[in-house]
C-alpha cells in the first residue's frame, strides 16, 4: 500500500473512467477473455487465455534492463450489463483427525518442523458466515455498501478504515509485515526475508504470534501482511517484505506467520495479489504470465495462505494479463474463491480499485475507499449503491462481500471484548499512541530471529567466531548508529548514515530502539578487554585502509537498501538501480583488505549483491550475511560473529555472479500514460531453476549456509502413509484418479483438497553432527520430476531443522504429498501427477546434494 507523504497522482486510465455517478463506468463491447468467465457463467474452463506462453525452457539468454519497451493498448474492462450472482458453496467435509482436525484460527495446530496436519477451518468459517448473515439481514442496501467501503484516506485513525454500521463497530486495517506501523510502543521485528532464512518454522510462527499480539494490543482489527509476492527480480523494491524467490519456501512462510497472526486474534492479510513484482510504473504495467506459471510459482504461496485459514487477501495495484488485478474475475473469484475456497474477502490496495464493477469481478472492499488518496470520491459507496439499485450489481453479490467481511470479523472472534484502537496514523503527537505498551518482551524473539537469520557464507581458516581478538577495527557507516536516530526519516525513505535495519516505504514501523554493531561489540569488547576503533566514513578509502592495519579484526559493515516506489532515494525509486553494495563498499572492503589479512565482511541487505569484486579476495576471511535484524541488529551480528549462535540460515535467494545471470530484469522506461508489457518468459524458471537449468554457477546458490560444524547425512528411508484410509469414498475416487494420471476436477476448492494435501510419504534419514561444536542443520527436499514434465531441474519441496551436540546423530523428516509431486495441466486445468518416474534429493543447498532417492507412485 501506499505512505502518507505520496502525492495524489494521475492513474493509467485509458478506457478507464473514475465512476463519480452511475453513469460514468466503464464499458466495451465484450467481456474480456482474462477476465475469465463472468460471473453468470459456468467457472468450467478450458486452459487459461494466457497458456499461449511457452512453459518449455527458455532458449534465449536473458535480457537487461529497458530502457523502451512494449506497451499495451489499454486494459480490458467489464461491459455495462446485469450481472447475476450465486455464491461458491462453503467446504462441508467432516472433520478427519489427527491429519485433518476442526480448528479454531485461535488455536491453530502446535508448530512442526515437517507439516504433517491440514487444518479444517471449515466449521470455524461456518459458524462466523451464520452469524453475519444474520447481522446483514435487516441491513439496508446502504448498510452493506458501508461495510464495504473505507471512509478515505487520512479519515480515520489508521490507514484503513470501516465505519460503524448498526450493531457492526467497523474495521482498524494498519501495516505493516514487520510491526504496527505509525504508533508507539512497538517492535520493529526482522523483515520477512530475515524470517525466511532462518527456515526455521517454530521461529517464523512465533513471529506472526508476537507481531499478532501488538497489533491486538492496539486495538488493530486486520494487519496488512504478510506480503508474499516471489522476488522475480532480484532489484525488486518490496522483496525484503517478503520471503524469498522460491514458491514452497515463501509459502511455508506465509501459512506460519498467518498461523501465528490469527492465534492473536487479529485478521492477517495474504498481499499483493499477484504478480506484483516491481514498484516502478506498478500502477502501470501489465504481468503477462501462462496460467501453469502462475499456479505453481506465484498463486501458490497464497493457497498455502488460503489453507491456513487467512480471513483477507489484497489485491495489487498492477494488470494482469492486460486485467488489473483487483477487476481479475479469473483471478479473485475462479482461482482463489472457487478453486482454492477462500472464505474471506478481498481487499483492494490503497487506491488500486479501477471500477466499481471490479465486485462483480470478486473484490469485497475499497481502501482506503477514495478513487485517489483523498479525493473525496470512490468507485463504491453511493456508485455500488446505484449499481445494486439497478441490477448492475445483484444484491446478492453485495450480501455476499458484506457477510464476508463481517464473518471474518466473527470467525477471530473480535465480537467478545476486542480492545479499542490506539493508534492515530496521521497525528504522530496525540498521546493515543503512547496508551498502549505492545512491546512485552519481544526483543527476545527479535534477536533470535535475526541471528538464525543470518547466513555465514565464507569462513577461511576458522576465522569465525572470534575468541577475544586483542584489537578490533569497525569500518563502515553500517558499523554505526544513525546520525539523527533510528527514524531520522519518515517510513525509513532515506539514504542510511547507519546500520540497516528495514527497508523503506509502508512496510515499516518505528524503531522505539536500535542496537547498532558499533554498540554490540563495544559491549562485548569490555568483557574481553579488547581494543575497538571505528572508522564510519565510507568515502576516505586511504585512511579506511590505514585504520585497519594495527588490528588483529577488521570487519567492514556495508549495506544495500530499497523500499516502495513512492520513495526515491538516491535515484532508487523503489527498485534498486543495481545489485551493489551503497556508499562504495566494494572499494571499502578492497581497501581494508589490501591492508589487513584477517577482513571480515558484514552484510545488510534487502537482497541479493554482486559482491565478485572482494568475494575471493585472499584476504577476505569471513563473510557474515545479516539481512536486516530490526530492534536487534547488532546483538543479533555479534551473536554470531563471536559463537553465542552456531549460524544456521540459508539463503532464501541466489546470489550471482553477474546481475546479467538472473532470468529477469527490471522493465523501465516507458511514458507518464503507457502500460508496460512484462512478459514472464522466463516462465517456471526463476532464481535458481534458471540458474539450474541454464548451467550457470552462482556464486552462492539458493538454500546454501555454512556453520561452525559440520554435518554427514545417511539412512534414507521412504515410507508410504496411508492417511488416506479414513476418506469417504468420493475422495478415494480422486485419489485413484490422480493414481491413474487424471487431474484434480474443475470443482469448489479442488486445489485445497484433502487428498491432495494430506501426507502420501514420509522420508526420514538420519543427521550426525561431525564437528566439534553444537549447531543446527536446515535439511532440504528438492523433487527432480521426469523430462516430459517441463519443469526444471530441481524444485524446493520440503524442508526441515534439527539440532545436534558434537558426535549426536539425529532422525530428520520429510513429509511429502501428492500436490507436493504434481504439475498443474493447463488443458485439463488441474493438478496431475505426471508420467514417468519422480526422484528426489536430501541436501543442505540446492546444489549440494547428499541423498537421493524415488518416490514409488
Amino acid at each position: 500500500m501506499l505512505g502518507p507523504t505520496l502525492r495524489t497522482w494521475v492513474l493509467a486510465v485509458v478506457h478507464v473512467v473514475a465512476a463519480q455517478s452511475p453513469t460514468n463506468s466503464t464499458s466495451s463491447s465484450a467481456v474480456p477473455s482474462s477476465a475469465g468467465n463472468p460471473p453468470n457463467t459456468s467457472t468450467t474452463t478450458t486452459a487459461s487465455s494466457s497458456s499461449s506462453f511457452s512453459t518449455s525452457l527458455p532458449v534465449t539468454t536473458t535480457s537487461t534492463s529497458l530502457t523502451s519497451v512494449a506497451t499495451e493498448t489499454g486494459p480490458l474492462t467489464w461491459p455495462i450489463s446485469e450481472y447475476s450472482f450465486t455464491p461458491f458453496p462453503t467446504p462441508t467435509l467432516a472433520p478427519i483427525p489427527p491429519v485433518f482436525p476442526e480448528t479454531d484460527p485461535l488455536n491453530p495446530p502446535p508448530v512442526d518442523s515437517d507439516y504433517n496436519v491440514v487444518p479444517d477451518f471449515a466449521p470455524a468459517w461456518a459458524a462466523a458466515y451464520e452469524k453475519a448473515q444474520s447481522m446483514i439481514a435487516n441491513f439496508s442496501i446502504e448498510h452493506k455498501v458501508n461495510i464495504t467501503t473505507g471512509i478515505g484516506w487520512m479519515n480515520g485513525l489508521c490507514v484503513g478504515n470501516i465505519p460503524p454500521v448498526a450493531n457492526f463497530p467497523g474495521l482498524c486495517l494498519q501495516d505493516s509485515p514487520l510491526g504496527v506501523r505509525f504508533t508507539d510502543f512497538v517492535t520493529a521485528f526482522p523483515a520477512g526475508i530475515t524470517a525466511a532464512s532462518t527456515w526455521n518454522r517454530a521461529l517464523i510462527r512465533a513471529r506472526g504470534h508476537a507481531l499478532g499480539q501488538e497489533f491486538h494490543a492496539k486495538g488493530v482489527n486486520v494487519a496488512l501482511g504478510p506480503m508474499m509476492n516471489m522476488g522475480r527480480v532480484a532489484q525488486g523494491g518490496r522483496n525484503w517484505e517478503g520471503f524469498g524467490a522460491d514458491p514452497f519456501l515463501t509459502g511455508e512462510a506465509a501459512y506460519e506467520t498467518i498461523l501465528g497472526l490469527q492465534q492473536s486474534g487479529i485478521q492477517a492479510t495474504a498481499k499483493h495479489y499477484i504478480n506484483n513484482e516491481q514498484e516502478w510504473k506498478r500502477t502501470q504495467e501489465s504481468s503477462n504470465v501462462d496460467d501453469r506459471t502462475e499456479h505453481e510459482i506465484y498463486a501458490h504461496p497464497f493457497l498455502r495462505s488460503v489453507m491456513a485459514g487467512v480471513s483477507a487477501v489484497m489485491c495489487s495495484y498492477n494488470l494482469v494479463n492486460d486485467t488489473y488485478a483487483c477487476n481479475n474475475y479469473k483471478l479473485l473469484s475462479d482461482i482463489l474463491k472457487r478453486e482454492y475456497g477462500f472464505q474471506g474477502y478481498v481487499m483492494s490496495d490503497w487506491a488500486a480499485t479501477m471500477n466499481t464493477l471490479s465486485a462483480v469481478a470478486g473484490l469485497d472492499m475499497t481502501m482506503p475507499g477514495d478513487i485517489t488518496l483523498g479525493s473525496g470520491t470512490t468507485y463504491f459507496g453511493a456508485n455500488l449503491t446505484a449499481y445494486v439499485m439497478n441490477n448492475t450489481i445483484s444484491e446478492a453479490r453485495l450480501d455476499d462481500m458484506a457477510t464476508r467481511i463481517i464473518a471474518a470479523w466473527y470467525y477471530m472472534h473480535q465480537d467478545q471484548g476486542y480492545p479499542n484502537v490506539t493508534v492515530d496514523s496521521f497525528n504522530p503527537y496525540n498521546p493515543l499512541n503512547q496508551e498502549v505498551n505492545a512491546q512485552s518482551n519481544h526483543d527476545e524473539l527479535v534477536r533470535k530471529i535475526a541471528t538464525a537469520g543470518t547466513v555465514l557464507l565464507k569462513n577461511e581458516g576458522n576465522a569465525l567466531p572470534l575468541t577475544k581478538p586483542k584489537s578490533i577495527v569497525l569500518v563502515g557507516s553500517d558499523a554505526a548508529p544513525p546520525v539523527s536516530g533510528p527514524n531520522e526519516y519518515a517510513d525509513q525513505g532515506g539514504d542510511p548514515t547507519g546500520i540497516l535495519a528495514m527497508g523503506w516505504g509502508s512496510g515499516t514501523t518505528n524503531f522505539t530502539y536500535l542496537i547498532s554493531p558499533y554498540e554490540a561489540i563495544q559491549a562485548r569488547a569490555r568483557k574481553d578487554q579488547t581494543t575497538v576503533s571505528w572508522d564510519f566514513d565510507n568515502w576516505d578509502l586511504d585512511q579506511a585502509g590505514n585504520d585497519a592495519i594495527p588490528a588483529e579484526v577488521a570487519i567492514v559493515f556495508i549495506n544495500s537498501d530499497s523500499g516502495e516506489g513512492y520513495i526515491t532515494v538516491d535515484g532508487n525509486a523503489g527498485d534498486r538501480k543495481n545489485l551493489s553494495a551503497w556508499h562504495e563498499g566494494d572499494q571499502l572492503v578492497l581497501a581494508v583488505a589490501a591492508q589487513n589479512n584477517n577482513t571480515i565482511v558484514v552484510v545488510n541487505s534487502v537482497g541479493p549483491l554482486i559482491i565478485e569484486p572482494w568475494v575471493d579476495h585472499p584476504n577476505v576471511t569471513a563473510i557474515v550475511w545479516a539481512s536486516l535484524g530490526g530492534n536487534e541488529a547488532g546483538n543479533a551480528i555479534v551473536d554470531i560473529l563471536y559463537g553465542a549462535w552456531n549460524p544456521s540460515g540459508h539463503l532464501p535467494y541466489t546470489i550471482a555472479k553477474n546481475a546479467s545471470d538472473y532470468p529477469a530484469q527490471l522493465t523501465l522506461g516507458g511514458t507518464a500514460t503507457d502500460i508496460l508489457a512484462i512478459n514472464y518468459t522466463e516462465g517456471l524458471y526463476i532464481d535458481y531453476r534458471w540458474f539450474d537449468a541454464q548451467n550457470i554457477t552462482p556464486r552462492y546458490e539458493f538454500g546454501y549456509g555454512l556453520s561452525y560444524t559440520t554435518f554427514e547425512f545417511s539412512q534414507l528411508v521412504v515410507t508410504p502413509i496411508n492417511a488416506s484410509a479414513s476418506l469417504d469414498s468420493p475422495q478415494e475416487d480422486l485419489i485413484q484418479n490422480w493414481e491413474n494420471g487424471g487431474a484434480t476436477p474443475i470443482a469448489e476448492g479442488s486445489s485445497a483438497a484433502l487428498w491432495l494435501h494430506m501426507p502420501l510419504f514420509q522420508v526420514t534419514f538420519n543427521v550426525e553432527n561431525t564437528g566439534s561444536v553444537y549447531g543446527g542443520e536446515i535439511p532440504q527436499l528438492y523433487v527432480h520430476h521426469p523430462p516430459s514434465a517441463g519443469e526444471p531441474p530441481s524444485i524446493l519441496k520440503g524442508f526441515t531443522n534439527i539440532e545436534l551436540a558434537p558426535g549426536q546423530t539425529g532422525q530428520a523428516s520429510i513429509t511429502i504429498s501428492r500436490y507436493d509431486l504434481s504439475v498443474w495441466d493447463v488443458v485439463r486445468q488441474g493438478w496431475a501427477k505426471p508420467n514417468g518416474t519422480i526422484e528426489f534429493s536430501i541436501g543442505a543447498s540446492s546444489r549440494d546434494f547428499r541423498l537421493n532417492g524415488t518416490f514409488p507412485v
